[in-house]
């Protein structure tokens, strides 16, 4: 691979990072704090986090579809990567603890994207049309946050075990 194309994919790489987790980072610490606090018990509240989530998913997948891409391409070259399942080097460990890590995440993104979200848009649905029940809406809009924090968690993980690999 030529140097500009390993920068090229460590560009896209980076990118997708910055999508990804700074993007439920902005979420968690900016957005849902503000939103909460200005639209607290109004029926805005219920559609905004809606379009929040809609306009965040495919942005999100794509970074993650990217980061697969390009970081399979990177590991492939390093000068530490010594094949597939082979963990004989501390490189090869911090590795297979990052890729734990993403899996993690990505398994966190999808019961968000594909169980909890759905029922949160139906509730939400409900609750702004007076037929739900709020309290169900609270409970799920909690376990959203509880799994986005986890995320976001394991997001801090993945950077750190980059940085940690990228000293070696």
């Amino acid at each position: 691979m030529t140097t500009s194309s390993l920068a090229l994919s460590l560009f896209f790489h980076i990118l997708a990072t910055v999508v990804w987790v700074g993007g439920l980072l902005l979420t968690v610490l900016l957005v849902w704090p503000e939103v909460r606090r200005v639209l607290e018990n109004q029926p805005s509240l219920y559609r905004l986090l809606s379009r929040w989530r809609q306009r965040f998913a495919p942005i999100s997948n794509l970074a993650l579809a990217t980061l697969v891409v390009t970081g399979l391409i990177q590991m492939s070259l390093d000068e530490y990567y010594e094949g597939f399942m082979s963990f004989e080097n501390e490189w090869s460990r911090v590795m297979l603890a990052k890729h734990i890590a993403i899996v993690l995440m990505a398994l966190v993104g999808l019961v968000l994207q594909y169980s909890v979200v759905p029922a949160l848009e139906r509730a939400s649905l409900l609750v702004e049309r007076g037929k739900g029940d709020p309290q169900a809406w609270a409970k799920l809009r909690r376990r959203e946050v509880r799994l986005t924090w986890l995320s976001v968690s394991l997001g801090l993980l993945v950077l750190g075990l980059s940085a940690w690999a990228a000293a070696l």
